[in-house]
C-alpha cells in the first residue's frame, strides 16, 4: 500500500495514534472501575489500587529491555505479536475469576505496553515526512491523553451500566478492530539492528541521555505528586461539589491533551538536546505555579484555575525529550534506536512511581496543602538538569552543520 507522507493524518499515522489510545485506555481504566472490581471480587479498594502501582513498577524497567530485544526481530511481526499479548492480557482481565488472575493479566499488559509505544515511534520515517516528525511524536503521546479525556469516562460508564468486565470486553473488541487495521495499512519494512543485545545499552553511558532521563523523571514526579491526589484536592481544597468532580476531571484531561500537542510545537525548536533546554524557563514558571497550589485552600477559585493551568504544563516536555533520545541515538548510537524510543515511557513511569510515593508520604504526614510545594522541589531538580544540558547545544549545532555540509 502506498503511503501519502505529505498528508499527516494518513491511515498508518491514524492507526499508530489509535494504538496509543488503546494502551492508554487499558492502563487508566483501572482508576475508573476500581470500586466495581473491589465489590465484585470481595477485596478492598486499596488492594485493587495496588494494581495501578504494580503496572508502573513493571512497565518502567521492562520497557527498555523489551525495546532493545524487539530491535533484533522484524518490526511488523514483532508489533503484531506484542499487540496479541496485549489483547490476551485484557481478555484475561475480562474473565478473571479472582484477584490473583487479575494481577497476572495486568502484569502481561504492563510487560508489552512500553515496548509497543517504542515500536510505534520507529515508524515515523516510514509513515510521514521529516517536517512532521515532532507532530507525529506529539500525537502518538496524545493518544494517552485522548484515552483519559474520552476513553476512560466511556469505559467507566460502560462498567457502571453493564458491569466492570464489559469495560474490558469493549477494549478487546476495539483492539481486534485495531489489529485488522494495522494488518491492512502499516508498512512491512524493518530496520533490524546489527549489534548485539547488550551493546545497545551503551546508550545509557551517554551524558546527554542520562541528563535527559533525569529531567523527565523529575518533571513527571513533580506533576504526579499532586495528580495522584487530584480528586481529593478538587474536593477538599478547591471545594468542587461531588457531582461535578467528573466534569473537573474531563476539563483537566483536556488541558493535558493540549499540553501534549503544544509540546510537539516546542520540540520543533532545534534538534538533539536543544529543544529540551528550551523547556527550562517553562520548568521555572511551572515551579512557581506548583508552589502556589498551597493558596488553593484559602482561595478556591484560584485553585480551580490553577489546576487547569498545571494540566497544561504536565506534558510539555514529552516531545522535546523524545527528540533528544532519538537524535542522540542517531548521532552516536545508531544501533540503539528502538531502545532510545522507549526511554521517554521508561523515565516518565519512574517519575510516576517516585511522585506518587512521595505524594503519599507528604499527604499522610502534612496533608494535601503541601503537595504543590513538594512538587516544585522536583521541578527545581529538572531546572538543574536542563541547565547541565546547555553546554551540549553548541557541540550539536557544529555536528548538524557538518552533516548539512
Amino acid at each position: 500500500m502506498r503511503i501519502d507522507k505529505e498528508r499527516f493524518f494518513n491511515l498508518p499515522v491514524v492507526m499508530l495514534i489509535a494504538s496509543s489510545f488503546m494502551l492508554g485506555m487499558s492502563e487508566f481504566i483501572m482508576v475508573g472501575i476500581l470500586p466495581d472490581i473491589a465489590a465484585d471480587l470481595k477485596i478492598s479498594e486499596v488492594t485493587v489500587g495496588n494494581l495501578v502501582s504494580l503496572f508502573a513498577f513493571v512497565y518502567a524497567p521492562v520497557t527498555p529491555l523489551g525495546s532493545a530485544l524487539s530491535a533484533r526481530f522484524p518490526r511488523f511481526a514483532t508489533h503484531l505479536t506484542l499487540i496479541g499479548i496485549f489483547l490476551a492480557g485484557n481478555i484475561l482481565c475480562a474473565f478473571a475469576p479472582n484477584y490473583a488472575v487479575l494481577v497476572v493479566a495486568r502484569i502481561m499488559i504492563a510487560l508489552v505496553s512500553g515496548t509497543l509505544v517504542a515500536v510505534a515511534m520507529t515508524y515515523a520515517p516510514d509513515v510521514t515526512t521529516d517536517r512532521f516528525r515532532t507532530k507525529f511524536i506529539a500525537w502518538v503521546f496524545s493518544g494517552f491523553s485522548i484515552a483519559s479525556v474520552v476513553g476512560v469516562p466511556v469505559g467507566t460508564w460502560v462498567a457502571n451500566t453493564f458491569g466492570w468486565r464489559w469495560a474490558f470486553h469493549m477494549i478487546n473488541v476495539l483492539t481486534i478492530v485495531l489489529i485488522i487495521g494495522m494488518v491492512m495499512v502499516l508498512p512491512r519494512n524493518s530496520h533490524i539492528v546489527k549489534i548485539g543485545f547488550l551493546p545497545q545499552f551503551r546508550l545509557f553511558f551517554d551524558r546527554r541521555i542520562q541528563l535527559g532521563v533525569l529531567t523527565v523523571v523529575f518533571g513527571a514526579a513533580a506533576s504526579y505528586v499532586f495528580y495522584t491526589y487530584l480528586t481529593p484536592i478538587m474536593r477538599d481544597e478547591v471545594h468542587v461539589p461531588e457531582q461535578y468532580l467528573s466534569v473537573g476531571l474531563v476539563i483537566f484531561g483536556a488541558a493535558c491533551l493540549w499540553s501534549n500537542l503544544y509540546g510537539g510545537k516546542l520540540a520543533d525548536r532545534g534538534g538533539g538536546v536543544e529543544p529540551l533546554t528550551h523547556i527550562r524557563p517553562i520548568y521555572c514558571a511551572h515551579a512557581v505555579l506548583m508552589a502556589s497550589l498551597v493558596v488553593a485552600h484559602w482561595v478556591p477559585v484560584y485553585g480551580a484555575l490553577l489546576l487547569v493551568v498545571l494540566g497544561m504544563f504536565m506534558y510539555l516536555q514529552n516531545s522535546a525529550s523524545q527528540v533528544l533520545y532519538m537524535d542522540v541515538a542517531s548521532q552516536s548510537h545508531p544501533g540503539s534506536l528502538n531502545l532510545a524510543a522507549s526511554l521517554n515511557s521508561m523515565s516518565f513511569n519512574i517519575g510516576i512511581a517516585l511522585g506518587s510515593a512521595v505524594g503519599g508520604l507528604v499527604n499522610g504526614h502534612f496533608g494535601l496543602t503541601w503537595l504543590g510545594p513538594v512538587g516544585a522541589l522536583f521541578l527545581l531538580c529538572a531546572i538543574a538538569t536542563t541547565t547541565m544540558l546547555r553546554p551540549f547545544v553548541a557541540q550539536e549545532r557544529k555536528f548538524y552543520a557538518t552533516q548539512r555540509a
